[in-house]
């Protein structure tokens, strides 16, 4: 995991780029050598054999990570295993490698801690990187490490205050430890420094005054600390300023007037989520390099300052949650060309919105005014936003009807017009929207018939249209879109029979058709909808008997079908669905005996009131016991449906109840609420995960990182494989990380994802808190193995050869599931953040899975209140890992879907290439997408796998040998194309998933049609 400890620390030490040099063999001072060996010993863990070549057959000046003088006596001046997963301890022998230049230790998993004598007499030392580790205890002093430039410890959970720090330093990176007490007045004497960051800690305090004595530091970050008090105006002195980030603390105040003139190289300004009151100050403008504002979750009050017409390179304005008011700046914003995301939700802000919101940037993608008192009709000026992809005016007093020009705007993918006085029809034009995702129209008052040609909108995910006045049927069209996952139509006057389409929408979840007038039977094929959570078909007028086959949809957690016709007996079904949790059938016409397994069993969670014939069941429901003739009756009706119930949905229900069988047992650990993965796995305890990993023994240990150890073991008896993830809690993030992932992977699937069983929170066997998530298991291991490890490695599993159909088959797959996560997915946006070949799985059949959520960040949508933070992250941390993370992340806070086209970018070349990022050919400047940028087209054939290029298979007899290389070159520059393309510098210049997707997709089908 890369982080904005070692991005930033790039920009402003280049010696934390360092590789191991070759030396000739020659006699080494063996105190170093030993010092080495020591540190060795101390290692648990070494995943990657990443010292495996350290053992006295070879110079220890040749050993990997180590770098060694040139001339005269050997002595190591660097040591650098970044990121390969060592377990263990720090050995204070590195103390005595006293020629040492540059350690870096990070994105690993040491513990302990820092070990005083490495730092003690160190006065050569100039870089010292141990981020991302779990390091604890308090950090030694470096008062002596005069030479000192660079010191990353961000993302430990290292303790105390801040350490004492050489004056020398120009980037102290402390970013995510549990530091605390307050900002020592002493670390302005370090006038040399140019980056500092503690966000992420809780210090707490003011910024000192003596910060106005720092005349080169150009970064500022404190985010997210217990900060209190006025505005710092000590920084206003620090004219070189280029990013201040002080969000959520607990500042408070009012914001100096002349903040932007005493800053004029400001170019990001963080200051959201604290106290601050009063006006915001017009004289920002004079910072005219600013391209990025947050102030939002404060109390400013009056208008906006027209004065930031005059900031032309500013690209986001952040003015949310205020109390701002008054539509003057609208005008002077036409000027900010470069605008692409302005959010003015929830202020107070009333009347018409002006003409000229159309003159705004045609950059323009976001725009939210939610939440706000807006009156009169919709927006003329958006029909001029013509690249808008998002866009809420969600709860105002907006009324008339919604324009057809809106379908015009071809980019829209959210669409909120909810909680306002909207009339007429829905227009017909949205189902121009091709790209739309999100279309939130409830409680407005829209009426006639829902428009039939909505079924060609083929990306929709969310249709909330609930509390209308809409009549006619429900579109059948609509269930046939591949996409849809939620359709809320409750509280309307639609008519008519339930579509047997319903049926055919795979991916639903919510499907709410409350308080309707729709009658007729429910479609027995609903039971095809696996992926079901919730149907609510209430207060309407359906008849026959409940379907036998609502116990196939394994995930339900909640059914209502109460206020109804319907007849019958209750299915037994239903009693055998495992996340049921409301089942409520009151107030309909149903006969027999009530079950007693399952939901049934639950009087609180089971609503049968109103049917008067129902009888027997547990004895909390009081019912009467059933009589002879009732009894036959039911059996009677039961026998009937059953005859009609597929073979498919018979084996289904075999295997629910073969699973429970497995599953039942003590349980004597209570469980906290988890997110329902929609499987038909019951939830696991601790002892079933330690019986299946043998105890989570190391020999069934597959991977360790940061947050979490993966194992892999059997489930019911020894009839399934299972990967179990077992979180890390001791360490600070992990518990972000656990929550991160199961969010992620709620709603999330695709044949393309690692598919997730099931979910433990519980307690382990000495009492301590216990989070695991079950996967199914990968017997192909990850693509870093298949691609790098050797016999030697102990990777005997990994074939020798990887064909270019193989190659190509991988990359089509891991761009299906980010295209997936980017613009398929229900809960809005998912960026990865960490895309490499360890996180890509690969199945029996060679298919490729991408997993490890534990970074996620997710662009959410919001039905209630879509807003505009839910665009960025509250700190400037990198996520991502040395080597794919994408290069603005070492300036930006905030992660997008573009920092995932650069990882995956990066992945497809070093694919083709089969050289890691981080190899030690790529140093001074020179990385892999710029090495294959160097030789493509004309000597592409020099950098490409040699395995590729000694491939024979032809799929003709007839095909030439010449033809075939041809064919073969022709692809390989595609894909590479491709590659080249997602791995640009500028996220701008970036395709976004879908056509890289696209791309892959013509690539492939041509090289495997020949054509």
């Amino acid at each position: 995991m890369k982080t904005a400890a070692t991005g930033r620390f790039v920009l402003v030490f280049l010696a934390c780029s360092v590789h191991a040099i070759t030396c000739s063999i020659t006699p080494g001072n063996e105190t170093d050598r030993l010092s080495l060996l020591e540190f060795k010993k101390a290692i648990s863990l070494d995943p990657q054999q990443a010292l495996a070549s350290w053992n006295d057959s070879t110079h220890f000046c040749n050993w990997e990570g180590v770098m060694c003088r040139t001339k005269g006596l050997r002595r190591v001046t660097s040591l650098s295993l970044r990121n390969r997963g060592l377990v263990g301890h720090i050995s204070p022998s590195l103390g005595n490698l006293t020629f040492l230049k540059h350690l870096f230790l990070d994105t690993n998993q040491f513990t302990g801690q820092i070990p005083a004598s490495l730092v003690r007499s160190h006065r050569r030392l100039r870089g010292f990187v141990l981020s991302n580790n779990t390091l604890h205890g308090v950090i030694p002093s470096f008062a002596n490490c005069s030479s000192l430039k660079g010191l990353c410890l961000n993302h430990n959970n290292l303790v105390g205050e801040f350490p004492d720090l050489p004056l020398g330093l120009k980037a102290l990176e402390l970013e995510s430890n549990n530091l605390s007490g307050t900002i020592p007045s002493s670390l302005a004497n370090i006038t040399t420094l140019e980056l500092l960051d503690f966000s992420l800690n809780n210090i707490e305090g003011n910024i000192p005054d003596e910060f106005s004595k720092f005349p080169v530091l150009q970064f500022l970050i404190a985010s997210e600390n217990q900060l209190a008090g006025r505005f710092p105006h000590a920084i206003l002195n620090i004219s070189a300023l280029g990013s201040v980030f002080l969000t959520v603390n607990h500042l408070s105040g009012e914001v100096p007037p002349d903040l932007g003139s005493s800053l004029p190289n400001l170019h990001d300004l963080g200051i959201g989520n604290n106290l601050f009151h009063g006006h915001i100050p017009s004289s920002l403008a004079n910072a005219s390099h600013l391209n990025r504002v947050d102030m939002a979750s404060n109390n400013f009050t009056g208008a906006v300052p027209t004065s930031f017409g005059k900031l032309h390179k500013l690209w986001w304005l952040n003015l949310e949650m205020n109390k701002l008011e008054g539509w003057e700046f609208i005008y002077s914003l036409g000027n900010c060309t470069k605008l692409q995301a302005l959010s003015l939700y929830g202020n107070w802000l009333q009347g018409h919105v002006p003409a000229a919101l159309g003159n705004l940037s045609v950059e323009m993608k976001a725009l939210y005014l939610g939440s706000n008192q807006i009156s009169g009709g919709f927006p003329s000026g958006i029909a001029n936003l013509h690249n808008l992809n998002k866009l809420s005016l969600y709860a105002n007093k907006i009324k008339g009807d919604v324009p057809e020009w809106l379908g015009a705007l071809k980019s829209l993918q959210l669409i909120a017009l909810s909680n306002n006085n909207f009339t007429g029809f829905i227009p017909s034009s949205l189902s121009n929207l091709s790209q739309l995702i999100f279309l939130y129209l409830d409680s407005n008052k829209f009426e006639g018939h829902l428009p039939a040609s909505m079924g060609s909108l083929q990306n929709l995910q969310v249709c909330s249209i609930s509390n209308n006045l809409l009549y006619g049927g429900v579109p059948k069209d609509m269930f046939g879109i591949p996409t849809i996952m939620t359709i809320d139509l409750s509280v309307n006057n639609l008519h008519g029979k339930l579509p047997h389409e319903v049926g055919n929408a795979k991916q639903l979840i919510l499907l709410l058709l409350s308080s309707n007038k729709l009658f007729g039977g429910i479609p027995d094929n609903i039971g095809n909808c696996d992926m079901l959570e919730n149907l609510e078909l209430d207060h309407n007028s359906f008849g026959g008997s409940i379907p036998v086959t609502l116990g196939n949809t394994s995930g339900l957690t909640n059914l209502n079908l109460s206020h109804n016709n319907l007849t019958g007996s209750l299915p037994i079904s239903l009693g055998k669905l495992q996340f049921l949790e409301q089942l409520d059938v009151s107030f309909n016409n149903l006969n027999g005996e009530v079950p007693t397994k399952g939901i049934f069993s639950n009087a609180t969670a089971l609503h049968i009131g109103g049917n008067l014939e129902l009888c027997g069941g547990v004895l909390e429901l009081h019912l009467p016991a059933c009589s002879v003739k009732s009894l036959n009756s039911s059996m009677h009706k039961q026998s009937i449906a059953k005859v009609v119930v597929p073979l498919a949905s018979i084996v289904s229900l075999a295997l629910v109840i073969s699973l429970v069988a497995l599953w039942r047992g003590k349980h004597v650990r209570k469980y906290i609420s988890l997110p329902s993965f929609g499987r038909s796995f019951p939830k696991v305890s601790y002892n079933d995960l330690a019986r299946a990993t043998g105890g989570f023994s190391t020999s069934n240990l597959i991977a360790k990182g940061r947050y979490s150890s993966v194992y892999q073991g059997k489930l019911f008896q020894d009839r399934l494989m299972i990967a179990v993830k077992v979180f890390s809690l001791e360490t600070k993030g992990t518990q972000k990380s656990f929550i991160t992932e199961c969010n992620a992977l709620r709603n999330a699937r695709h044949r393309n994802l690692v598919p997730i069983l099931t979910a433990c929170s519980s307690i382990d066997s000495k009492g301590n808190d216990f989070k695991a998530l079950v996967y199914e298991f990968m017997p192909r291991g990850d693509l870093h193995v298949l691609l790098h490890s050797t016999p030697s490695d102990g990777g005997t599993s990994a074939p020798s050869r990887i064909t270019l159909v193989q190659r190509l088959c991988i990359v089509v797959d891991v761009a299906n599931a980010l295209e997936y996560l980017h613009h398929n997915n229900q809960a809005g946006t998912i960026v990865h953040c960490d895309l490499k070949p360890s996180n890509i799985l690969l199945d029996e059949s060679m298919t490729a899975r991408v997993g490890d959520f534990g970074l996620a960040r997710f662009s959410k949508v919001d039905s209630a209140a879509p807003s505009f933070t839910h665009l960025s992250t509250s700190s400037l941390a990198i996520k991502g890992t040395v080597g794919y993370v994408a290069p603005e992340y070492a300036t930006s806070g905030d992660v997008s879907s573009a920092g995932d086209v650069y990882s995956f970018g990066i992945v497809l070349l070093e694919i083709i290439l089969r050289k890691r990022p981080t190899d030690d050919m790529f140093r001074d400047g020179l990385d892999i997408a710029r090495y294959v940028g160097l030789n493509f087209p004309n000597s592409i054939l020099h950098v490409v796998d040699p395995d590729l290029l000694e491939e024979h298979h032809v799929s003709s007899s007839q095909q030439t040998s010449v033809a075939v290389k041809e064919k073969k070159m022709e692809c390989l520059l595609a894909v590479l194309n491709v590659g080249l393309c997602c791995a640009k510098p500028s996220p701008n210049e970036r395709m976004d998933m879908r056509e890289v997707a696209a791309r892959l997709h013509r690539i492939k089908e041509s090289y495997l049609s020949g054509n």
